[in-house]
């Protein structure tokens, strides 16, 4: 067969190759949760759905806590005790920092709210900041929404249980935007895990990011947070370095408990196909 015909035969292969990865492309990432909106660094937005429907955000409120607490510059090595006032008694969720016995930095409070989502942790954070307690705290939290533009954001406490805390997946994104400028809160929020000793006389406990993907060596994760209500769904903010480019993400209003995560990895799969289309592309004009 002469390279001639051989040349002929391989453009009808390599044009309907470049038509599957296209309509593949064009039918978008698959996104599964109710509530989502993807941008990457130079704002184009790669997919949204519902990006300005209010909705409770649960623990993604702690992202905003933190922020409150290290804008606050209050001492991050001073010890808190948890005490009664910081059992979660609207939820009755479970913590393993025991009431009046667990005393942790200021800043390990931030690890054990922030990479494993510990209410207690966010509570005894929303306590002592101020000196007007929680209510001072919660006044602080809304400002500070307000200073970044987040026009469609209230928040009602420290921990994110109180289906009180909503916001929109747009005002999100400027959350994320803001929160990553933390040094801590972007370390903090992409570590796998860590070892916290909050009780004296007992050993560490290890505490693991509630958003798996940090210990999935296929991404370089920024900056994330989960939350979880029976009001809110599941739900993932996360900024991270996909195919060389920054991408922001939030899914939220998700039915499965793993939902976000698989909504992230079916947007990763969709990023590095586009890289391959554009490679097909390419192969097929120089033929």
């Amino acid at each position: 067969m002469s390279s001639r015909y051989s040349s002929w035969r391989s453009k009808p292969a390599l044009a309907l190759l470049l038509l599957v990865a296209l309509t593949a492309h064009a039918a978008g990432p698959g996104i599964q949760s109710g509530t989502a909106l993807i941008i990457d660094h130079e704002g184009n937005r790669l997919f949204e759905r519902n990006p300005t429907e209010i909705r409770p955000i649960a623990s993604i409120t702690k992202l905003m806590t933190a922020m409150v607490v290290i804008d606050a510059d209050v001492p991050l090595d001073d010890r808190i005790t948890i005490t009664e006032a910081d059992r979660d008694r609207l939820r009755w969720s479970r913590s393993r920092l025991r009431i009046d016995e667990a005393r942790l930095s200021r800043a390990d409070l931030l690890r054990t709210a922030l990479m494993s989502s510990d209410n207690r942790a966010a509570a005894a954070l929303g306590r002592t900041t101020f000196a007007g307690g929680t209510p001072a705290f919660v006044e602080a939290m809304n400002e500070k929404a307000q200073s970044l533009a987040m026009r469609d954001t209230q928040l009602a406490d420290a921990s994110g249980l109180d289906a009180g805390n909503q916001s929109t997946a747009e005002d999100l994104v400027r959350l994320l935007n803001a929160a990553a400028r933390y040094p801590l809160i972007r370390e903090i929020t992409s570590t796998g895990e860590v070892d916290i000793s909050p009780h004296a006389g007992h050993g560490p406990l290890q505490y693991r990011n509630t958003n798996p993907l940090t210990r999935d060596e296929r991404w370089t994760v920024e900056l994330s947070k989960t939350g979880y209500l029976n009001e809110a769904g599941r739900c993932l903010v996360m900024q991270a370095v996909i195919e060389d480019r920054r991408v922001y993400a939030i899914f939220l209003n998700a039915q499965g408990k793993l939902t976000p995560i698989g909504d992230a990895n079916r947007l990763r799969q969709w990023l590095a196909e586009a890289g391959e289309l554009k490679t097909t592309s390419l192969s097929a004009r120089h033929q």
